[in-house]
């Protein structure tokens, strides 16, 4: 009868003990919360989904690895495991940012206000956790063996999830041609980076016709073209002539669409760094 082997490297190592205090961080945040009912509006449901997701898949990693059952999986555990780790941190961060932001009222008072400001303290100590992850993870110069955690890699994840922040900002826009371009920029960019993370992860990268490291240069110095125009026409269409309206409460159309200004020259930067240290990988070789 085959017995399971236990790694306890897997909860003793540095890695192991950041993933350890991110399960009971995310847990403290969501139950927190939850003992509050401020989950019922869509930030609120964000927010609850974000702790439990990083929570749940955290987990799992942990007990994979700690039964070493991952290699059995038909993935890149490696690569899964950055990837994730860069996900989970963006994801955490984002609603370190956004649950005080809408939950918690000036003044802040009685025993309700005192639960959300310990959610929202221990879901900064979360992101940290996850940022922590990623540094130690992230592959040392010239190490290209796991690619997702490269730092062109982890920028291919933050570069698609910045284009989803941007998507959940798009509720409306106009028949402008400018602005429907701008739209195309940010749907086919992440498509394209979408599928080079699941290529990656899914060990799919061997059936490309060229190689990966090449392959990327020329993708991000089209990106980066992309987005170069949407930065210049998304503000120009949208706020040409226009200031924000004095009745723009939350959910305004202008704050949305400065929101979408902002997060696109966060992805042109991203990208251009991206450009670089893709370029960087195919024609500056580390020394051996």
């Amino acid at each position: 009868m085959a017995v399971a082997t236990v790694n306890l490297r897997a909860v003793t190592s540095w890695v192991g003990i950041t993933r350890l205090f991110a399960v009971v961080l995310s847990c403290v945040a969501f139950s927190l919360v939850a003992s509050t009912g401020d989950f019922k509006n869509t930030y609120g449901t964000w927010c609850m989904f974000t702790w439990c997701f990083c929570f749940t898949v955290t987990l799992l990693v942990l007990v994979l690895e700690l039964l070493e059952l991952y290699p059995k999986l038909p993935l890149s555990w490696d690569d899964f495991t950055s990837a994730f780790s860069m996900l989970a941190a963006l994801m955490v961060f984002t609603a370190s940012v956004v649950f005080p932001s809408i939950f918690i009222s000036s003044p802040c008072s009685g025993s309700k206000c005192a639960r959300q400001a310990v959610a929202t303290t221990v879901s900064c100590l979360c992101f940290l956790a996850y940022a922590l992850e990623v540094g130690l993870t992230r592959a040392k110069p010239g190490d290209i063996s796991s690619f997702l955690s490269t730092v062109p890699g982890l920028l291919k994840v933050f570069e698609a999830y910045v284009a989803c922040l941007i998507f959940s900002l798009l509720d409306t826009y106009s028949s402008k041609a400018g602005l429907q371009w701008c739209v195309a920029v940010y749907s086919i960019c992440f498509i394209i980076t979408l599928l080079i993370i699941i290529f990656t992860i899914g060990r799919c990268l061997s059936y490309m016709p060229c190689p990966l490291e090449k392959m990327l240069v020329g993708y991000n110095a089209l990106a980066l073209l992309m987005y170069i125009t949407a930065t210049i026409l998304w503000p120009f269409y949208n706020f040409e002539n226009q200031s924000r309206p004095s009745n723009c409460g939350r959910g305004c159309w202008w704050d949305k669409a400065l929101g979408v200004t902002f997060l696109t020259i966060f992805n042109l930067i991203a990208y251009l760094v991206d450009l670089v240290y893709s370029t960087r990988m195919v024609f500056i070789r580390a020394p051996s």
